[in-house]
């Protein structure tokens, strides 16, 4: 890596959320030591763990890739739900069953946050229904992460471009989020908060300080592009956080300070020009965009 790009950023601010590295979010390719490596380089503050590698790992790798994380003073982010509840059944359980192996590495390790997104509609299944599977699909994976001292959060989609896209929309709100968690009924789920989606849900700052910091799992900075309507806004064409200043950082970030939020933070713009750029460009990009995004918040 090229000296050029190296630099670390201060932790002096009297916050607890914290800087995260989530490389496939941003278009980098990284196995676990790279990514802590990258994360370090780059000024990140917290550092995706990969439960699934973790999971085949040996216990002196595991305590090589940990070591070298606590060595560099990074904190761990949220892991990756590796069970797909969104389809068969069979699928389902095959995937819950290799659950226990991945959720234990990740508390060997030292993690304890694991996020996963719900689909905001369904081909065949209404409303009540749909919530009716995720809850009990749901339920019981938190009960094996539970188990292993992690935290599930849930992560709604906005946009009205896709809760319209299937015959029957589902989860798209935080309010509809609460029925979930609620509806699914365990301590250890909450949220993922995502700028992008709260903004397409046409949400406010208000709504973010009705939450509890312990409902708030891990959160998502990004923007929007500009001269689009909010209904209009397409997932999978975002802007890196402070780019267009269409969606309200600070207001978002305060919001979630005021309640001492203590959640990681990444980015997950899914932009299709920052992605060609070489890696290196995209860790420092992406870092120098996040870092001016906390410094909106007040002391």
């Amino acid at each position: 890596m090229n000296g050029e790009w190296s630099f670390r950023y201060s932790t002096d601010m009297p916050r607890k959320m914290t800087m995260c590295l989530t490389p496939g979010s941003i278009g980098v390719k990284a196995n676990q030591m790279q990514t802590i490596q990258y994360a370090h380089h780059f000024g990140y503050e917290a550092v995706q763990p990969y439960g699934d590698e973790m999971a085949a790992m040996g216990a002196g790798p595991l305590e090589e890739l940990n070591g070298k994380r606590k060595e560099y003073r990074l904190a761990w982010g949220q892991s990756g739900l590796t069970v797909d509840f969104r389809k068969d059944e069979e699928l389902f359980r095959k995937e819950l069953a290799a659950l226990p192996g991945v959720a234990a590495a990740l508390q060997k390790a030292g993690a304890s946050r694991v996020g996963t997104w719900i689909s905001p509609n369904h081909d065949t299944l209404p409303y009540l229904a749909n919530l009716k599977q995720h809850a009990a699909r749901l339920r019981q994976v938190a009960k094996v992460l539970g188990d292993h001292g992690q935290r599930l959060g849930l992560e709604y989609v906005g946009p009205k471009t896709l809760w319209t896209a299937k015959r029957y929309p589902f989860v798209h709100s935080m309010a509809e989020m609460r029925e979930l968690l609620g509806e699914i009924g365990m301590g250890n789920v909450g949220f993922v908060l995502d700028t992008w989606h709260w903004y397409t849900a046409g949400e406010t700052a208000a709504d973010l300080r009705t939450l509890k910091n312990s409902e708030v799992v891990c959160i998502d900075l990004n923007d929007a592009p500009a001269g689009v309507a909010v209904d209009q806004q397409i997932d999978s064409k975002r802007e890196i956080p402070l780019a267009t200043g269409v969606i309200d950082t600070a207001g978002f970030l305060n919001a979630l300070q005021d309640i001492g939020c203590d959640a990681p933070v990444r980015c997950e713009p899914f932009n299709a020009a920052l992605r060609a750029k070489p890696a290196e460009e995209i860790l420092a990009t992406v870092a120098d965009s996040m870092r001016r995004a906390f410094a909106l918040i007040k002391n």
